[in-house]
């Protein structure tokens, strides 16, 4: 038997119950997992609670990030071997069963990616839903990369609003490795220490009336590619900064569900609109994102913690209600659970 937080309804936080389970075993193409930290999510939340993917009657094990310890191979799985240290990512999508929040989870191979030496368990948990969606983001422009790497991103100008976020944070750091210029917007100042300590180069204040102006000077041809947190609120600013034929790469819409299109605008500037949601992203591109991922961690340019403008918030297995709790309320850095 093992110990496993579950939810059978969706609702706030109080639902998630701490059980015991009978270890999982893995089927054909499967990996079973010592899970050591999982990672919290904002899907996560809005999983649970009923927002995303409606309700729920079986018993569901929540997050879909997490890192660990390969314990059993089934039957069919190649290029790991039982003792390997692993990150996995949309561990629950599509397996109720499946999520993080236990002390072994089974998923399917390819759900699972190899923890650089490097790293440890708690960037692993870190990597995920986050550095993936980042990297999307940052490889959908028509004439940029499909990949990151060194110099990827030469002399390309990448603005990344909602700088202090896990994705913002991914963005910027996985933005600077590739080799772009990357300004930040963020809402205040401590916010903006954040910003600068994960790599942005310059940092905008999106409440200062001239934040476009300001952008602006720092970029006078335009900005290359926008990572947007918040598409309805940014769209002027976004259109008054993008180059001619930039991208404008949208992971969220913080404060609303829709945003209103200037079509003559954004035909002047023949801009790229592309949206990113991993669920449906296709496992090809998150594969390639994982491997320039490792890559970026393997050469010190992915990093978590304060140093990294990412701080860390513990909880333990018995505390997942209270990690959900953190990541609805809106807590700033990275939410983690020790298993």
């Amino acid at each position: 038997m093992m110990r496993a937080v579950t939810y059978t309804q969706a609702g706030d936080p109080s639902v998630l119950e701490l059980v015991e389970r009978p270890n999982p075993e893995p089927g054909e193409g499967e990996v079973r997992l010592r899970v050591v930290v999982s990672g919290v999510n904002p899907t996560d939340w809005k999983s649970r609670s009923g927002a995303f993917g409606g309700t729920t009657t079986q018993a569901t094990v929540p997050n879909h990030d997490g890192s660990g310890v390969v314990d059993k191979l089934g039957a069919d799985v190649t290029g790991f071997s039982v003792g390997d240290r692993v990150w996995v990512t949309l561990a629950g999508d599509g397996r109720p069963g499946s999520g993080t929040a236990q002390e072994y989870t089974v998923v399917p191979a390819e759900r699972v990616f190899p923890l650089p030496a490097a790293a440890d368990f708690e960037l692993g948990a870190s990597i995920g839903i986050p550095a993936a969606t980042a990297h999307r983001a940052l490889t959908v422009a028509e004439d940029g990369p499909a990949r990151l790497h060194p110099n990827a991103l030469d002399r390309r100008i990448v603005l990344v609003a909602g700088g202090a976020g896990a994705v913002g944070n991914a963005a910027i750091q996985l933005a600077r490795w590739a080799g772009a210029r990357v300004i930040a917007t963020v809402s205040g100042d401590t916010k903006g220490k954040l910003a600068v300590a994960a790599g942005a180069h310059h940092v905008v204040n999106y409440r200062d009336t001239d934040a476009a102006a300001q952008i602006s000077r720092l970029a006078p041809d335009g900005v290359d590619l926008i990572v947007e947190v918040a598409a309805g609120a940014n769209a002027d600013l976004d259109q008054t900064v993008l180059r001619p034929r930039g991208t404008i790469s949208i992971y969220a819409n913080d404060g609303g569900a829709s945003f209103n299109l200037d079509v003559r605008r954004n035909m002047g500037l023949n801009a790229r609109y592309q949206f990113v949601l991993l669920y449906t992203v296709g496992w090809d591109r998150i594969a390639a994102a994982a491997a320039d991922i490792n890559q970026a961690i393997e050469e010190g340019g992915f990093r978590v913690g304060d140093e990294a403008g990412l701080p860390l918030h513990r909880f333990s297995l018995d505390q997942t209600a209270a990690a959900h709790a953190a990541v609805e309320s809106g807590a700033v850095g990275k939410v983690l659970i020790t298993v």
